[in-house]
């Protein structure tokens, strides 16, 4: 049997694609049991400074496999035990890795399949791509962190009517909603991630990671305790070779070379 997830490394950029083409990349357990030995497999990997994620196939990810997930119910089994035993470690691998994640949507990204894109720091889309917060349509709430980022990328009430109505929305209008930074066409989607975490991969990674953990802990905290993170953070960063070399580069007119701490 083919792998259920692809991993591979060029130069300092890992490739995360989901592959199971002939389900739109639904998640079974393999699936979800790979993604997430990836996503830790990346983070772990410090030649590694920028990671993609995307789906082989026409979809990127369809979410829960819903054959599986009938097959447990009908057992009598709790399949929703999944959340807990697979999504959340998933969801939390991907926005603690102290390097940036690129999704690149190359089709439809429906529920937890949704929810991992909205879960990375970029999200690029190919202009045949879309997005469904399919929850609703089996009688579910949200889950894989869509209560949470859904609502801080396009708003509270946008947040809710996408999840409520669970309607299918195209990669133009999940741009405008803050849901996606970037649409381009689908035939230049993969380069054109390509060069993005080539681009972020040379940069200052150590920066990047500090500045996903500012953001994450500004969420939920007061201005006063999101300044006291800051400037824990920039003590931190103030310490690294990388903000040395930037320095000493600016001063002399040259551009920086980061090596990534």
């Amino acid at each position: 049997m083919p792998e259920s997830v692809l991993y591979t490394v060029d130069g300092a950029v890992a490739s995360i694609t989901l592959n199971r083409p002939e389900s739109a990349n639904s998640l079974n357990v393999e699936a979800k049991t790979e993604l997430l030995a990836a996503a830790r497999r990346a983070s772990e990997d410090d030649q590694v400074r920028a990671v993609i994620v995307t789906g082989r196939g026409r979809a990127f990810c369809a979410g829960q496999d819903l054959r599986e997930h009938a097959d447990g119910l009908g057992s009598g089994s709790d399949p929703l035990n999944t959340v807990r035993a697979h999504y959340n470690p998933l969801i939390n691998a991907i926005t603690t890795m102290p390097k940036p994640v690129i999704a690149a949507v190359n089709g439809v990204a429906a529920g937890a399949g949704a929810s991992l894109a909205l879960a990375c720091d970029l999200r690029l889309a190919a202009r045949g791509a879309k997005l469904l917060m399919a929850f609703a349509k089996v009688g579910l709430g949200p889950d894989s962190g869509a209560s949470w980022t859904l609502q801080r990328l396009a708003g509270p009430a946008r947040a809710a009517e996408l999840l409520m109505l669970a309607e299918t929305i195209d990669a133009e209008r999940a741009a405008e909603f803050g849901l996606f930074n970037r649409v381009v066409d689908d035939d230049e989607l993969e380069p054109q991630a390509r060069e993005l975490a080539t681009r972020m991969a040379a940069g200052p990674t150590a920066a990047y990671a500090a500045t996903k953990e500012a953001l994450a802990f500004a969420a939920t905290h007061t201005l006063a305790e999101s300044l006291e993170k800051e400037a824990e953070l920039q003590a931190w960063l103030g310490q690294t070779a990388d903000h040395r070399a930037a320095t000493e580069a600016f001063v002399n007119k040259r551009q920086p070379v980061f090596e990534g701490h």
